[in-house]
């Protein structure tokens, strides 16, 4: 289902996003949404799940002189 919104933008990127429309033969909402989809993907995998986190979090008492060299 489809929803409407209002939102500003850029003028200039507004003008690209259009070319980028015209040139691939696509409705400007198209290409916004797929932005819209990639930019959702990628936060979500620059994020580390919650499990991962955790396993983290469980060995920091133990292999914490480790980790600190590590970073160096």
């Amino acid at each position: 289902m489809r929803e409407k919104f209002a939102t500003q933008v850029d003028r200039d990127l507004l003008a690209e996003i259009r070319k980028i429309a015209k040139d691939e033969g696509r409705q400007l909402q198209a290409v916004i949404e797929d932005a819209l989809r990639a930019h959702v993907k990628q936060r979500s995998k620059a994020t580390p799940r919650r499990h991962v986190m955790d396993a983290y979090r469980s060995t920091l008492p133990r292999y914490d002189a480790l980790y600190e060299k590590l970073a160096k």
